[in-house]
């Protein structure tokens, strides 16, 4: 799916290399962005709703109900009532029209919501899930990943039209993992779509461009964050302002590239209006970006600050290009974290992106980047929040937060999103099982302590 989006290879994995003279260390040090500092950070969280199978994305429609759509990988979105609590119709059901999950683990499914800005008027709203392949397509490749619109039934507000479905953009997936999935509406107006790289691992293999991986392939749309004008019902146009239109080398759609599998990207509503987005790595590091327009983001050449290799994937080459073939710099990602500590314990290996605060609830936390991490492990749930912040030059730094409550001070659980409400407020979807089956999915509000 999305937030555990890393290969099966990855339970198999020893650490069998150093790193880069000058860069990250395994201790989760750092001489440049990305380094854990200061004392810890305590949060406090509150049960909302359980009894979902894998929520991993939260939208508050904007039509003053103060409703949640939760968006459930299983291929169910269902609606959280402030009065009602959770209600047990869903509000859509797509189950029969997605590719059949494996439930001990998949990245497909229904992967991200979001409402249009106008939804109190027009009742719009998008959807990314998994497809089966189409008739006619290679029957080598996986499923299909697509963009949908749909509309709220007319006379339910809570029951979205399901015959109302139209299919925007279609791409097909070489491999069922690195879908990425999430939606996310611009300040401008404009729909952002984050798709991972295809699958496998190494952006290599069938259905992977082979001398430079699809990340690198400007004529495919997998590893991109992409960029549509949705405007017009049943249809995804290209904005005009989209940073490679005219460039015959790039697709139209492309609004950034070089990504791995992100998951989890939002807008900062603050004075700068900048985009983040976490992207899952390979086998050493997991990194978080800030976003431009027509940006490289270096995978498959890079995995963080690192050097990357398809032939040693456990170990970082001391060299790499610091540009693409065409040129445009590699740009690098604000925070970096390892997969390893310094005696080889798996830390955590899935970032999971999240929001900047900008509640009242919790003014400790404004302006602060609050991410974290699927898990350390598959065998055990021990997902992470993290609490990022900017010092005066623009260097990012990041801490573990402490979960108030637990006897172990950790979430205990898989961490699946980082979801935020209409007034800036912020909450944890998690689940207990690594795949998609089950009710253990539970809905998190970070709150003040007592």
């Amino acid at each position: 799916m999305r937030s555990t989006a890393v290969s099966w290879s990855l339970i198999l994995i020893t650490l069998v290399g150093g790193c880069p003279q000058g860069q990250n260390r395994d201790d989760g040090s750092s001489s440049t962005n990305g380094g854990q500092t200061g004392g810890p950070v305590t949060l406090t969280i509150s049960r909302v709703a359980d009894g979902f199978t894998h929520p991993v994305d939260l939208e508050e429609p904007d039509d003053g109900t103060g409703r949640f759509f939760v968006a459930d990988q299983a291929g169910v979105i269902r609606v959280i009532d402030p009065q009602a609590g959770l209600i047990e119709q869903p509000f859509l059901d797509v189950r029969d029209r997605m590719v059949r999950l494996n439930v001990a683990y998949d990245e497909r499914g229904l992967l991200g919501i979001a409402c249009h800005p106008d939804y109190v008027n027009n009742g719009r709203f998008f959807i990314a899930y998994s497809k089966p392949l189409r008739r006619g397509d290679d029957q080598r490749f996986n499923s299909r990943m697509v963009l949908s619109e749909f509309t709220v039934s007319k006379t339910d507000p809570n029951v979205a039209d399901i015959d109302s479905e139209r299919e925007l953009v279609s791409i097909i997936q070489p491999q069922g993992n690195h879908n990425g999935g999430n939606v996310e509406f611009g300040p401008e107006g404009m729909l952002y779509w984050g798709v991972g790289d295809g699958g496998a691992a190494g952006d290599a293999g069938f259905g992977h461009t082979d001398e430079v991986g699809n990340a690198q392939d400007t004529r495919n749309l997998l590893g991109t964050i992409l960029r549509y004008d949705v405007a017009m019902p049943g249809q995804a146009n290209i904005p005009p302002d989209n940073p490679f239109v005219g460039d015959e080398a790039v697709l139209d759609p492309i609004y950034a590239f070089g990504l791995r599998n992100t998951w989890g990207i939002s807008w900062d509503a603050g004075t700068k209006w900048r985009f983040f987005a976490a992207d899952v790595g390979q086998n050493l590091y997991e990194e978080v970006n800030i976003i431009q327009a027509g940006g490289n983001y270096g995978w498959r050449i890079r995995e963080g600050l690192h050097c990357f290799s398809v032939d040693s994937p456990n170990q970082s080459p001391e060299l790499c290009p610091s540009e693409d073939l065409a040129g445009r710099p590699l740009i690098d990602p604000i925070l970096e974290y390892p997969h390893f500590g310094s005696v080889g314990d798996s830390l955590h290996i899935s970032a999971i992106g999240g929001h900047v605060y900008r509640g009242e609830a919790l003014p400790e936390l404004t302006g602060k980047y609050v991410f974290g991490d699927w898990s350390g492990s598959f065998s055990e749930p021990s997902g992470a929040v993290f609490i990022a912040t900017e010092d005066g030059d623009g260097q990012w730094s990041y801490k573990k937060a402490v979960i108030a409550g637990t006897d172990s001070g950790e979430l205990e659980r898989f961490l699946l999103g980082v979801g935020r409400d209409g007034e800036g407020e912020l909450y944890l979807l998690t689940c207990t099982i690594t795949g998609p089956t089950g009710t253990s999915g539970e809905v998190w509000k970070i709150v003040p302590g007592s």
